[in-house]
C-alpha cells in the first residue's frame, strides 16, 4: 500500500467515524424526549432490556457507548446486573444498524456512496443553513452525517481497490480464513484500537467492496470484532465499583462465549461441510447479514443461560450484589454519553432529594414538641445528606449544560438547578428548627397550649405546600402547582396573624419570653419554607415541558 492509498484510507476512516458521530448525535437529539420512557423500561424484565439495548444502540450507533452507559447505570445503582445483562445483549444486535446503512450501495446504483454522499451532504448543509428550528437542524445533522459516512466508506474502498492485484495482500486475508484464531485476533485487535465495532465493520466492508475478503475470513474477523468492542467498557469500568466492573465483565464473557460457540460451528462448516463457500469473496451486504445473524443467534442461544453468565461474572469479580451502596447521589459521568437519559436520571435524583427533605420536614413537624435527641440527630444527619446531594446534583447539572442538548432540555436543566437550590434551602430551615428544639431542650422551655396549636397549624400548611411543590415538579402538574400558590398565600397570612397574636401574649406576659422568641423564629422559618415551595411551583407554571 503506497502513501497515497494509506492517506486516502486513513482520511476515509476518519470521515466515516466523524460522519457516524454526527449522524448518531442528530438521531439522539431528534429522538429527544421520546427517550424519556427508557429509564422506566429499565425496571422491567430482561427481555425488555434486550429491546432497550437494541433500540438505544441503533440510535447512538455504538454498542461500546451503550455498554459504557450501562456501566454508569450500574455504578450509579439505578440498574441491577440482571437488567444490565439484557441491555448488553440487545446492544450487540443494535450495533449492526451501521453495517446495513453501509451496505446500501450494493442494492441499487443510486444508493452507491459515490452517488448518495454528495447529494446527502448538499441537502443537509442547505437545510442546516436555512432551517431555524432545532429539530430541523437535527434532521440536517443526520443527513450530513449520512453523507460523510458514505464519503468515508467510498474513500476506504477506493484506497483498497488497487490492492486486489497485489498477491501478498490477498493472500494475507486468505490465510486469515484458514487460521480462525488469527482472524478472530485481527478483528478483536483492530476494534480494540479504534474502539468502535461499527467503524471496524465499516473497514471490513470497504475491503469487501474492493473484493479482497474471503467469506470465512470475514466471519472470523466479525466474531473477533465483537470481543474487541468490549475493551471500551472494560476501560470505562476502571475506578468504578465492583458491580459496574462486573457489568463490563458480563459483556466480555457474553461475547467470548458466543464467539467460541459459533467459531467451532463455522470451522466445521467451512472445513467439512462447504469449503468452497468459505473461499468465495464476501460482499458488504453479506457482511451485514453475517454480523446481524451472529448477534441475534448468540442472544437467542445465551438468553436462557444469561443468569449463569451473571453468576460467573460475579464470581470472577468477587461481587456480592446485595452490598449496600454508600454513595449519596446515583449519577455517573458515563451516562453523559446519552444526555437525554442522563437528564432523566438527574430528574430522578432531584426527586429523591426532594423526598429526603420531605422526610426531614416530617421530623421537623414533631421535633419542636418532642425535643428528643434522636429526632435532632436524625434531622441533622438528613440535612448533611441533602447538602451533599445538592452539591453533587448541581455539579452534574452543570456538566449537562455543556453537552449538545435541545433548547427544551436546556430549559429543563436550568429549572432543575433552581429547584435543587430551593430544596436545599428548605433543608436548611429544617436544620434551623432542630437547633430551636435543642435550645428549648437545654433551657427546659416549652410553648403554651395556644402557641403549640398555632405552630402545628402553620407546620401543616407549610409542609403540605412543600409536598405539593415536589409532586408538581416531578409530575409537571400545574394543578398541584396552583395548590402550592394557594397554600403559600395561606402561610403568609398565618405568619402575620401568629406573629401579631404572639406579640400580644408576650406583652400580656402570657408566655415565656425565651420560648416566645423561638416561636417567632420558627414561624419565620416555616413561612420561608413555603416561599421556596412557591419558587418550585412557579418553575412548573412558568415553563411548559414537552410531554411528547
Amino acid at each position: 500500500m503506497g502513501y497515497e492509498q494509506l492517506f486516502l484510507f486513513a482520511g476515509g476512516l476518519g470521515m466515516f467515524i466523524y460522519g457516524m458521530q454526527i449522524m448518531s448525535q442528530g438521531l439522539e437529539n431528534a429522538a429527544g424526549n421520546k427517550m424519556k420512557s427508557l429509564l422506566e423500561v429499565l425496571t422491567k424484565n430482561k427481555l425488555m432490556g434486550v429491546a432497550l439495548g437494541a433500540l438505544i444502540t441503533a440510535v447512538i450507533q455504538s454498542s461500546s457507548a451503550t455498554t459504557v452507559m450501562v456501566v454508569g447505570f450500574v455504578n450509579a445503582g439505578i440498574m441491577n446486573l440482571t437488567q444490565a445483562m439484557g441491555v448488553i445483549m440487545g446492544a450487540n444486535i443494535g450495533t449492526t444498524m451501521t453495517a446495513w446503512i453501509v451496505s446500501m450501495g450494493e442494492w441499487a446504483s443510486f444508493l452507491k456512496p459515490s452517488t448518495l454522499a454528495p447529494v446527502a451532504i448538499a441537502i443537509g448543509v442547505v437545510v442546516m443553513m436555512v432551517g431555524k428550528r432545532r429539530a430541523t437542524k437535527d434532521v440536517a445533522s443526520i443527513v450530513v452525517g449520512f453523507g460523510l459516512l458514505f464519503v468515508g466508506i467510498d474513500n476506504m474502498s477506493s484506497a483498497m481497490s488497487g490492492l486486489k492485484e497485489v498477491p501478498a495482500f490477498t493472500q494475507l486475508f486468505v490465510s486469515l480464513g484458514s487460521n480462525p484464531i488469527l482472524g478472530i485476533l485481527v478483528g478483536a485487535g483492530v476494534t480494540a484500537v479504534i474502539q468502535s465495532s461499527s467503524a471496524s465493520v465499516g473497514i471490513l466492508q470497504s475491503l469487501a467492496v474492493a473484493g479482497l475478503i474471503p467469506f470465512n475470513s470475514a466471519v472470523y474477523i466479525i466474531m473477533g470484532q465483537n470481543i474487541g468492542t468490549c475493551v471500551t467498557a472494560m476501560l470505562s469500568s476502571m475506578g468504578a465499583k465492583k458491580n459496574a466492573k462486573t457489568a463490563a465483565l458480563m459483556h466480555l464473557l457474553f461475547n467470548i462465549i458466543g464467539t467460541v460457540i459459533f467459531s467451532v460451528a463455522s470451522i466445521a462448516f467451512f472445513q467439512i461441510v462447504n469449503p468452497s463457500w468459505g473461499r468465495d469473496m464476501i460482499t458488504a451486504t453479506q457482511i451485514s447479514t453475517v454480523h446481524t445473524a451472529f448477534n441475534i443467534a448468540t442472544t437467542l442461544l445465551l438468553f436462557p443461560a444469561s443468569n449463569l453468565i451473571i453468576k460467573l461474572a460475579k464470581k470472577i469479580g468477587r461481587v456480592n450484589e446485595e452490598e449496600q451502596d454508600d454513595r449519596v447521589v446515583s449519577l455517573d459521568d458515563r451516562m453523559l454519553q446519552t444526555p437525554t437519559i442522563a437528564l432523566q436520571a438527574t430528574m430522578r435524583e432531584v426527586g429523591r432529594m426532594g423526598d429526603l427533605v420531605k422526610d426531614t420536614l416530617d421530623v421537623a413537624r414533631r421535633v419542636l414538641f418532642t425535643k428528643t435527641k434522636e429526632d435532632i440527630r436524625l434531622l441533622r444527619d438528613d440535612e448533611d445528606k441533602v447538602d451533599k446531594m445538592c452539591a453533587a446534583i448541581s455539579d452534574y447539572v452543570i456538566k449537562l449544560t455543556r453537552l449538545q442538548i435541545s433548547d427544551r432540555e436546556h430549559e429543563n436543566v436550568t429549572r432543575m438547578l433552581q429547584v435543587v437550590s430551593d430544596i436545599e434551602r428548605v433543608g436548611d430551615y429544617c436544620e434551623n428548627i432542630s437547633e430551636f428544639a435543642e435550645e428549648m431542650s437545654e433551657k427546659k422551655l416549652s410553648f403554651s397550649d395556644i402557641g403549640t396549636n398555632e405552630l402545628k397549624e402553620m407546620i401543616e400548611v407549610c409542609a403540605d405546600c412543600y409536598e405539593y411543590a415536589i409532586q408538581a415538579f416531578m409530575e409537571n402538574d400545574k394543578e398541584k402547582a396552583l395548590k402550592v400558590i394557594e397554600n403559600e398565600i395561606r402561610a403568609d397570612e398565618l405568619e402575620v396573624q401568629l406573629r401579631t397574636k404572639h406579640i400580644k401574649r408576650l406583652t400580656n406576659q402570657e408566655c415565656n419570653t425565651e420560648a416566645g422568641i423561638v416561636f417567632l423564629d420558627t414561624v419565620i422559618c416555616l413561612e420561608r419554607i413555603s416561599d421556596h415551595a412557591r419558587n418550585i411551583a412557579e418553575e412548573v407554571l412558568g415553563t411548559e415541558m414537552d410531554d411528547e
